[in-house]
């Protein structure tokens, strides 16, 4: 019987190891520039919130939020936590 859940499929849907492995190399490449992206706007919204009065800028806070949720879904793929490949690969949540 199979588990119902989306994230344990059955090995013969699976793609190829060596095909993960690039896209895992694609992926650890755009962590590290969302890493960086991350450490820019962590300084942008600091700046923002010492000229606005202790209040942070909402879209930046809301960008803030996406990025940290693509971050989550790439970690759970680059260790094989899920198969669900993060975004472009699906939409961005």
């Amino acid at each position: 019987m199979m588990d119902d859940d989306p994230d344990m499929m059955n090995t013969d849907d699976l793609e190829p190891l060596w095909m993960r492995l690039i896209n895992m190399v694609i992926v650890w490449v755009m962590l590290s520039f969302a890493s960086s992206l991350l450490g820019l706007m962590t300084i942008a919204q600091f700046i923002v919130m010492l000229v606005n009065k202790r209040q942070p800028n909402e879209q930046l806070a809301e960008m803030g939020t996406t990025l940290g949720v693509w971050m989550a879904k790439a970690a759970r793929y680059q260790t094989g936590a899920s198969e669900v490949k993060p975004w472009p690969w699906t939409t961005l949540d």
